[in-house]
């Protein structure tokens, strides 16, 4: 009997939704797209209606044979790929491979994989959705145009390797940007007073002076706050004002895309792509006991805040059944998206409510169990009361001085019990009158600077870019990941620092580009492009008009000066000489030289970065610790190199256990040649060690061990299962991992 062949992206969705649909179906996965531009030409016809070309990718080659040979044999043919642009162009895709072999296609949306929606969704199929093919087309076609035209530009006229990018380079930009008002910014010096104060009951508290004569404070100098303060010394402190505001707190709205990866830096400090990656494995589902495959939550690539109507009463179901009644709001809080936001899938959520975190923390992975208690908590949270906190101001006279004190009470927690607690020590305020004459412990002054706007972290930079609604959240991750790859930034304590290159290739993007590099533009092009999905706007009368600006500003850039010969400049001089340094293009890469060559022969490897003091002194001589940027990395070592050769050692947690069953996890090192390789925290009382990379995913073949990526110099790379027992080998042929 001929069954229905369902295919979805990826295995491990393919063995949670075969679970659920028993034996009339074949679950297949297409590992991504099997379908794309050509890698070494434009592939676009720019003459014919921007005509693209797709290409079969040469690793999906062998899956595309089999997939064709199963769809001969198939009653019907359900795409089931994820519900979304990239997942409806990813069916279009399959069904134009397809259609020859099998006409019976039809389209499956699952906003969540558990038995009931996947159930439901099988019986409710559909057709593709044109409008958003035509939008995920549009945004293809002009990343690869701003990619292939520009980037051979900046080859020709500054150097080889390098690239640009419709969102990537506007992403620099904000970086570069920030970083030259940090080096722009003067800080300026202020001084700031504070009375330690008695009344008649405990506890003593600080008060901070805010007002002279009824003018805001402001001091600037040690002369004037020492006379301040010394005239203080004699005063009387008088209460002369209490405040008492009773606030509510209310939850935040439950996760999107991009407050998911915001909160997944902040509070886990996740990189986005690996916040990405887990919740993906949470959304695809995963082995909870004796249950089977679970999807523990919603679809994760969103901007709406919607949630269904039997989700918030599963919620408020949990609060009542767990929670004392006043901590159930009395009706359903709901939540309105912001004005561009698209309502095709529901906020981030639980699935199941009778799984809580601490129900699955024994079978999911510390990661996976840390990024599901942020999701379940977020979403509980919004259907629980809200916190109740009591402000209190003290108003405090010193003669023409004016001092301020606030403290806080929370006199009920409500969805704060899900979270730490607020109380702070330092800021509860005694039980005092209006009136009482306080009196006087101490005073301090304290010196100050204003400080420059903080370097983007991967969670501030995102938030930005969501703020300019430039980009989606979906493609932050590879945006972060490409800027890094090109070495246009560099990340110390965290925190993203422009390279000489990247501020030199943000420069002149800007002045050959303006209209491309400007935020306004760029976050117009994803509203044309949300448009478009919808069927509001014509896709290729769009494009051309794209192109025409993206044209006009290649003509005029094509005639600038090529700078390849001199060298890009850095604002730094010779060490030797004194004249400007340049970055120059060698037989092995990017070194730095003088500027005034062949009259000075001054040149420095581009592997030996500046070195950047840390606060951490060598554990071998003493001296000060700096962090270094080498072939393979920064990396921390001595200040007092070469007589000291001391390297702090860093080791990278994948979290992953190790296969011998030992206490240990596998940790990312380097061979004193920088090739890496994984071995376990536990050595040398274990010593186990591989070369090739242990991936988070569990084996599709017996599901208890976990999967390696060989990689193979001849022939293709593949997956083998960390279990010498078990047989599971597959050769590569999706995306990463």
């Amino acid at each position: 009997m001929a069954k229905r062949l369902v295919i979805v992206e990826s295995p491990a969705k393919a063995k949670t939704i075969n679970r659920y649909l028993g034996e009339g179906y074949l679950v297949k996965a297409s590992m991504g797209h099997i379908r794309d531009l050509p890698k070494k030409k434009l592939g676009v016809d720019i003459d014919h209606d921007f005509q693209p070309e797709y290409d079969i990718i040469p690793e999906r080659e062998p899956l595309v044979e089999d997939l064709q040979s199963a769809a001969k044999e198939a009653e019907s043919i359900l795409l089931a790929a994820d519900p979304d642009r990239e997942g409806e162009a990813i069916c279009w895709h399959l069904s134009k491979i397809l259609e020859k072999f099998n006409s019976n296609i039809y389209r499956v949306l699952t906003h969540e994989i558990t038995r009931n929606a996947v159930e439901e969704a099988f019986k409710n199929l559909a057709s593709l959705d044109q409008d958003k093919i035509n939008a995920q087309q549009t945004r293809r076609l002009l990343d690869r145009l701003v990619g292939y035209l520009i980037s051979p530009l900046l080859w020709e006229k500054v150097g080889r390797g390098l690239s640009a990018g419709r969102v990537q380079s506007i992403a620099l930009r904000l970086i570069c940007e920030r970083e030259k008002e940090i080096k722009d910014f003067i800080p300026e010096e202020y001084w700031t007073i504070s009375a330690h104060l008695e009344a008649s009951l405990p506890p003593a508290f600080k008060a901070n002076l805010a007002k002279i004569d009824g003018k805001k404070v402001k001091l600037e100098n040690e002369k004037n706050a020492s006379a301040i303060v010394q005239e203080l010394w004699d005063l009387p402190f008088i209460l002369k004002n209490i405040e008492v505001k009773k606030k509510k707190r209310n939850p935040s709205p439950p996760y999107i895309t991009s407050s998911l990866q915001q909160d997944g830096f902040r509070l886990l400090r996740f990189p986005v792509r690996k916040t990405m990656s887990v919740a993906q494995k949470l959304y695809e589902g995963l082995e909870i006991g004796e249950r089977e495959s679970t999807g523990l939550i919603t679809y994760m690539r969103t901007d709406s805040v919607r949630v269904s109507d039997e989700a918030v009463q599963s919620a408020r179901e949990f609060i009542k059944s767990h929670f004392p009644p006043k901590y159930l709001l009395n009706k359903p809080r709901t939540y309105k998206n912001k004005r561009k936001a698209q309502d095709a899938h529901e906020a981030i959520r639980p699935t199941s409510f009778d799984l809580p975190p601490d129900v699955v923390k024994p079978f999911l992975k510390d990661e996976e169990y840390n990024l599901y208690r942020l999701i379940w908590n977020r979403f509980i949270a919004t259907q629980m009361s809200p916190a109740l906190v009591e402000e209190t101001e003290f108003q405090i006279d010193a003669s023409r001085y004016l001092f301020v004190a606030k403290g806080e009470v929370l006199e009920f927690d409500g969805y704060l019990v899900l979270y730490p607690k607020l109380e702070k020590e330092d800021n509860i305020l005694p039980k005092a009158q209006e009136g009482e004459k306080l009196k006087l412990l101490d005073i301090e002054s304290k010196q100050n600077f204003t400080q420059p706007p903080p370097r983007y972290t991967e969670g501030s930079l995102v938030k930005e870019l969501e703020a300019k609604g430039i980009g989606r959240p979906s493609t932050y991750a590879p945006i972060i990941s490409t800027l890094q790859g090109r070495v246009y930034v560099f990340k110390e304590k965290g925190r993203f620092i422009p390279s000489d290159l990247g501020l030199f290739v943000t420069d002149y993007l800007i002045k050959n580009f303006p209209d491309l590099m400007d935020f306004a533009f760029t976050a117009r092009l994803e509203g044309e492009l949300d448009l478009i999905s919808e069927g509001k706007q014509e896709w290729l009368a769009y494009l051309k008009s794209y192109y025409t600006l993206l044209e006009k500003d290649l003509r005029e850039a094509m005639k600038g000066e090529s700078i390849k010969k001199n060298g890009i400049p850095v604002e730094e001089n010779c060490p030797e000489c004194g004249k400007p340094l340049v970055i120059k293009e060698g037989k092995y890469g990017r070194f730095r030289a003088c500027s005034g060559y062949p009259d000075c022969r001054f040149k420095e490897s581009m592997i030996k970065k500046e070195v950047k003091p840390l606060d951490e002194t060598c554990p071998e001589c003493g001296s000060q610790l700096v962090m270094r940027r080498g072939k393979y990395g920064t990396f921390a070592a001595c200040s007092d190199y070469p007589k000291c050769k001391y390297i702090k050692k860093e080791k990278k947690d994948t979290g992953i256990r190790c296969p011998l069953a030992c206490e240990g996890t596998l940790i990312r090192r380097k061979t004193r040649k920088g090739r890496i390789f994984y071995g376990c925290s536990e050595f040398p009382k274990c010593k186990f060690a591989t070369w090739d990379e242990p991936l988070s995913q569990p084996c599709p073949e017996c599901g208890r061990h976990f999967v390696l990526k060989k990689s193979t110099l001849k022939g293709k790379p593949y997956l083998y299962c960390s279990d010498e027992k078990c047989a599971f080998k597959e050769t590569i042929t999706g995306t990463e991992g």
